[in-house]
């Protein structure tokens, strides 16, 4: 049995009052998640802060993104070993945002996931397809290719210590969600792809949702049987949404 898994993305959003004001009231009420892991991806600069509010607590903590590179002359970027310094347990690779707006290629993501596997950390991988890729019929089409650049550079067994998050960009901060059942045809796309390489992978992996996801949606969402929770935007930033959301796990 799968163990449903929340995390919360708060992408560019922050200050040392708002962290501590919403970490506060997450963990105030925690013990009302009874059956999710719950972790939170802050910006960069705030790591050392979360560890510190975080460091007694069941809530994980990582990171939004990594350099696939170790070390040197790369301003502005962050090194795995400095997540691994700051006790990350999860990394986010390959998020639409980046994808789209940095220009991360299928393969920058792949040795990304690579670089976070080596460090003994998890990497939550996204994929996703574009609000025109899916009016083309090419969902499955994406969702592959982002999927077989992991499984070219690492092989199938890597993601057995990995999470898979889909995010229909569409549904990222629009307020769109894709319904229960468009969610779960491609979760279960996903996870036949793993497992006519290996079942026993495709049984254990990890395959959230993420696109607009609240705690209205969240409970429906969540009991399709290939969604094992939530990859979460703004609805991460308000303690009482995103503690309704791992309730619903």
């Amino acid at each position: 049995m799968r163990q449903s898994l929340v995390v919360g993305n708060w992408k560019m959003n922050g200050s040392i009052e708002a962290n501590r004001s919403l970490i506060e009231g997450i963990k105030q009420n925690i013990t009302s998640v009874k059956n999710s892991e719950m972790a939170v991806c802050p910006p960069f600069v705030y790591l050392h802060q979360i560890r510190e509010l975080l460091k007694d607590t069941s809530i994980s903590w990582g990171s939004q993104n990594v350099s696939q590179r170790d070390s040197g002359a790369f301003t502005g970027e962050i090194a795995i070993s400095m997540l691994v310094d700051f006790g990350c347990k999860y990394v986010i690779v390959g998020h639409s945002e980046r994808r789209s707006l940095y220009g991360e290629s299928d393969e920058l993501v792949a040795e990304k996931f690579a670089k976070v596997q080596s460090a003994g950390l998890i990497p939550i991988l996204c994929v996703g397809e574009l609000l025109e890729e899916r009016e083309a019929g090419n969902t499955e089409t994406v969702v592959k290719r982002q999927l077989d650049a992991v499984l070219n550079l690492q092989g199938i067994a890597s993601l057995e210590k990995s999470v898979i998050a889909y995010e229909p960009v569409w549904a990222i901060g629009t307020g769109k969600t894709a319904t229960p059942q468009q969610a779960q045809d491609v979760h279960a796309f996903i996870r036949g792809q793993i497992s006519a390489l290996d079942a026993e992978v495709a049984n254990k992996v990890q395959i959230l949702y993420g696109g607009s996801v609240n705690g209205s949606n969240a409970k429906e969402l969540f009991t399709m049987s290939d969604i094992d929770g939530g990859l979460i935007g703004g609805a991460s930033l308000k303690a009482e949404d995103f503690l309704a959301i791992g309730q619903a796990g």
